[in-house]
């Protein structure tokens, strides 16, 4: 039977933030000579067959448009268990038959976004080696060192009430999440599981950690099979190409300032409009990226401008401050631009990541609740100021030029397979 490594499924469950990396592991999988097959949410098929991946929809019949004007998405406690009500569940059985259906028998390895949970079932029930592949520090508990999350202090304290916190999470968890993903696996003759959260949805083959040592170090008591690979880096470049309109506004001045609530926010109303109230008090030029223009003041001050989307890594280079709501994938692009940021952090990662940034001296937060123009405009004016914070924002865009995270990434993928099949990576890799 031939062993080679030659077909990857990458399983993504989530926004662009989300999808992005993934895009970006598969072009980069695809150019060391693999088959990528992308599963996915429909809304994301043009981004993934222009990126030259195979795209399948496991759910055809579920709008992504529709389920992300769901406003409890984006609030601090209840925006977890909104995404697992919408999407985890409806998309359990149906990435687990995407999986079976796609598979090449014997060369296939998948690789499953943090909560694409039918990926993990097919590892389990199946036997198909899956590398669990998570974007942000704030799945990888410690009792060293903890995540920043709403309405938790995991992150400093007695270890006893870090461990109190967290066992309340997982039961609270357990009790949404157990009575169907148990039921499901029980068709396979699986036994129950437990702790989903803690322990369950990580692959004990590989995970892989889309960010380097030196942003979340690795702690003593994280799982022996992860492996910090870097951030990925990736946003359509290849695939999307600045407009003229775009490349125009940035060549006739001084670079903007950027404001971005993320991808998948259809309620930022109120972002914009404190954002242009910040250019104005500034006296700066702002570029407003949305594809939800509704949220988008409907005029805007000369040298205010709205795009429906720009790669950020061509983009930052030439601005001078980012603003936005603390997704990983904006934050790590700012740090490879080397520009500071502002971010308005409401719920998942973004506290954790803001923590984060706000650490490395590299940028501030501002809650929603005090998210106005003039105190926008008053933090902006203080990072801009301030040269330490220049330095520091040199220093780790210094760190990050030469850094392939999505090279890293491939590498340990082939290493999982060489681990599970006990070849070298480097026999392994298709030709």
């Amino acid at each position: 039977m031939d062993d080679r490594l030659a077909h990857v499924i990458l399983c993504v469950i989530g926004s662009s933030g989300d999808v992005h990396p993934f895009v970006g592991l598969g072009r980069a999988l695809r150019g060391r000579g693999y088959r990528v097959t992308v599963v996915t949410a429909g809304y994301f098929r043009s981004l993934v067959e222009q990126a030259g991946l195979e795209f399948v929809d496991p759910l055809p019949d579920v709008d992504f448009r529709e389920m992300i004007r769901n406003p409890r998405i984006w609030h601090p406690l209840h925006g977890t268990r909104t995404i697992i009500d919408l999407a985890v569940r409806p998309l359990l059985e149906p990435v687990y038959r995407s999986i079976l259906a796609h598979q090449t028998p014997g060369q296939t390895l998948v690789c499953g976004s943090s909560l694409a949970f039918g990926a993990r079932v097919a590892q389990e029930a199946q036997g198909i080696p899956m590398v669990s592949v998570h974007l942000s520090p704030m799945l990888f508990r410690s009792d060293f060192e903890g995540p920043r999350l709403p309405a938790l202090c995991v992150h400093r304290g007695p270890a006893w009430f870090g461990k109190l916190q967290w066992w309340l999470v997982d039961s609270v968890s357990d009790r949404v999440i157990c009575p169907w993903l148990n039921e499901f696996r029980g068709r396979f003759g699986l036994p129950p599981t437990r702790r989903v959260f803690r322990d369950w949805m990580h692959s004990p083959l590989r995970m892989v950690a889309m960010f380097p040592e030196w942003f979340s170090p690795r702690q003593p008591d994280w799982p022996a099979q992860t492996r910090l690979t870097g951030f990925p880096l990736y946003s359509e470049e290849g695939v999307v190409e600045p407009s003229e309109n775009v490349t125009r506004f940035l060549d006739d001045g001084p670079p903007p300032l950027v404001f971005t609530p993320g991808s998948a926010n259809v309620f930022g109303r109120d972002f914009f409009q404190a954002s242009v109230e910040a250019c104005q008090r500034l006296g700066q030029r702002g570029l407003l990226l949305t594809r939800f223009s509704e949220q988008v003041p409907a005029s805007l001050p000369d040298g205010v401008q709205h795009v429906d989307f720009v790669p950020f890594r061509w983009l930052l280079k030439r601005s001078a401050l980012l603003v936005h709501h603390g997704g990983v994938g904006s934050m790590s692009q700012a740090f490879a631009a080397g520009v500071p940021q502002v971010i308005m952090p409401m719920g998942f990662d973004q506290f954790d990541n803001a923590a984060r940034v706000e650490r490395l001296g590299v940028g501030r937060s501002l809650p929603p609740r005090r998210f106005r123009g003039p105190a926008l405009a008053e933090m902006i004016r203080g990072l801009q100021a301030d040269p330490a914070v220049a330095s520091r924002c040199h220093a780790v865009a210094t760190r990050l030029a030469d850094d392939d995270g999505l090279g890293h990434a491939c590498t340990e993928i082939e290493a999982a397979w060489a681990d599970r099949h006990g070849g070298s990576p480097g026999v392994l890799t298709a030709s």
